[in-house]
């Protein structure tokens, strides 16, 4: 399918920001290519709350590539930051890793066996890889690299020259230490304020002050020491003229004076970081998550001192938290949250990428690991049969074109998407057994069987990760050796011509199409009833039969009430076997 503009009347977010973000481009930088930008703190995984970060100016910039419009993304990897704490749930580490904070994060080690060489790059990589597989094209720019190579020279020396501007802004938004927190910090416990900067979401966000308040004044720089390369320096004296600056680490007792202009260990604080890069990379848009929101916050403040540096602040929505089913909103200093990988190991891109495209920004959403991923898959299947015959409304059209393609092409799709929880059913019966996999696959539709398992991947290798990883032992299904023969005498003579019935009509309807009407129509005949009824036709009681046999087939397939759908699970068991367990 070919590559077209989409339409401006479309009534998707995407389109309607694309519009604004090219006229302010013009009007801010006519003749040169849009920018847009994320950010993203390598402090550990990089979960899928961050993944929206991206995944906004991602949709917006590429849509304005298909307009024909140049357009430059940038990913700042904040791996200058400092090592704030040691995550929770991140194998490989032990409290040695406490030895490391303070440290800008491309310094501290990788966890053990990484082969990565330091902490940034080690959880760097795998964003990498699941933005690749998720069609993102982008700019990288590492914030070790810029500061380190003196980049931000003449940035870092003019905040430092207009520092008593920028603490006045800043000034506006401080408030007293309340008593309370002056006494948890007198016990050695985080004061309220510290705790809500550790909940904070954002690249760089977390943790970080807003300079050095020393007996010498405010500046808006900190060094990384000489020493023990930690931040927990203060600068005791700084000239503006030569550019002479002296600090003092508060860590390990080391001090120096050295000249600013030629001093590249060192970093100006987040509040005032961020806007300088706005004004630095000429940003037309970024997004800011909805903790920036409050007053104070680093994107409020942050729109004032960019004047500072020239420039203006960014346009841009609040983006909503990004939840997963069954979980609480995510934070990357807890550890144990999924991230991107995780969910490209169950779901194909052009799921994960729908799940962005189809919400605003300002709308939560979940992402699910849970039964829910199966509802989700239908409804995406759904979606992508109504694109197809032309039924779709406009805006799913849209969110439907971002998900599966992007202004380079398509994205690599599944030959014969079969429905994920058909492929979840028999990646779970089968227990990894390909051959039995294909057969059962195979007689789904016996019209077009499948060739190969090649033809159902990568989804149905997804569906069998989510089975492995995510359902609990307890309810993975494995299918009975021998009949219940104490249930099966126990019938009475209404189960027994219930079970009859369905053996009599199993060599004639053995598909998916033709179990299903099977399954469903042997209650509809007991009752007197044509197995072609419509539930229109029929009594509420045949839904109450219909759940009984059900529940009876399960327990003598599987020895449990529920189970995988029937007709799946008789396909999975196969003919024979079928017709031994239910006692012919």
């Amino acid at each position: 399918m070919p590559i077209v503009a989409q339409s401006t009347e479309t009534t998707d977010w995407v389109s309607r920001f694309a519009d604004e973000v090219i006229e302010e481009s013009e009007r801010r930088a006519p003749g040169k290519p849009v920018v847009v930008a994320s950010g993203l703190s390598p402090s550990g995984p990089i979960h899928l709350g961050n993944l929206r970060e991206v995944m906004t100016p991602h949709l917006v910039a590429d849509e304005i590539r298909r307009r024909g419009h140049q357009v430059r993304h940038l990913i700042s990897w904040d791996d200058y930051d400092r090592y704030r704490k040691v995550p929770a749930g991140v194998p490989g580490i032990d409290e040695t890793w406490t030895e490391h904070i303070g440290k800008p994060l491309t310094s501290v080690p990788a966890p053990k066996g990484s082969p990565y060489s330091s902490w940034a790059e080690h959880f760097k990589a795998a964003m990498i890889e699941s933005l690749a597989a998720l069609g993102v094209e982008y700019d990288g720019i590492s914030q070790t690299e810029q500061y380190t190579s003196g980049a931000y020279r003449e940035q870092i020396l003019h905040a430092m020259k207009h520092r008593k501007d920028i603490d006045a802004i800043l000034d506006q938004y401080r408030t007293k230490p309340k008593p309370a927190d002056v006494k948890k910090q007198q016990a050695g416990q985080k004061p309220v304020d510290e705790a809500e900067l550790e909940a904070a979401e954002g690249s760089g966000a977390a943790g970080e002050d807003d300079g050095s308040s020393g007996s010498a004044g405010y500046f808006p720089y900190k060094p990384y020491c000489g020493n023990c390369e930690k931040d927990l320096t203060t600068v005791t004296a700084y000239d503006d003229d030569s550019t002479e600056m002296t600090y003092a680490c508060t860590a390990c007792g080391f001090s120096e004076t050295v000249r600013l202009s030629e001093f590249n260990r060192g970093k100006l604080v987040w509040k005032v970081d961020w806007p300088m890069r706005w004004a630095y990379e000429g940003v037309i848009f970024e997004p800011s998550g909805v903790d920036h929101s409050s007053p104070g916050s680093s994107f409020q403040v942050g729109g004032q001192i960019v004047g500072i540096f020239g420039g203006k602040q960014p346009i841009g929505p609040m983006y909503a938290f990004v939840g997963i089913s069954g979980m609480a909103k995510m934070s990357s200093s807890r550890g144990g949250v999924p991230t991107p990988a995780d969910a490209l190991k169950i779901m194909e891109p052009q799921l994960l990428r729908w799940l962005y495209a189809r919400r605003k920004p300002n709308q939560s959403f979940k992402i699910a690991f849970d039964q829910e991923i199966q509802r989700l898959y239908d409804e995406w299947d759904r979606l992508d049969a109504k694109v197809a015959d032309g039924t779709a409304l406009p805006a799913d059209v849209a969110a439907h074109s971002r998900a599966v393609r992007t202004a380079a092409g398509e994205l690599p799709k599944t030959a014969r998407p079969l429905p994920y929880r058909t492929l979840a059913s028999v990646a779970d019966i089968t227990a990894g057994h390909e051959d039995q996999a294909l057969r059962i696959l195979s007689e789904l539709d016996p019209e077009q069987p499948l060739a190969s398992l090649d033809e159902a991947r990568p989804r149905y290798d997804r569906a069998e990760a989510w089975i492995n990883t995510y359902v609990p032992a307890d309810q993975r299904t494995i299918v009975r050796e021998e009949p219940d023969t104490e249930l099966l005498k126990s019938l009475d003579d209404a189960g027994r011509e219930s079970l009859q019935l369905l053996l009599d009509g199993l060599a004639e309807h053995w598909s998916l199409d033709g179990l299903t009407h099977l399954v469903y129509g042997v209650p509809k005949v007991q009752a007197g009833f044509s197995a072609d009824a419509t539930p229109k036709e029929l009594p509420p009681e045949i839904k109450t039969a219909q759940r009984s046999f059900f529940a009876l087939l399960y327990h003598l397939l599987v020895g449990r009430d529920t189970g995988p759908r029937l007709p799946t699970l008789l396909l999975a068991v196969g003919q024979e076997r079928v017709r031994r367990l239910l006692g012919e």
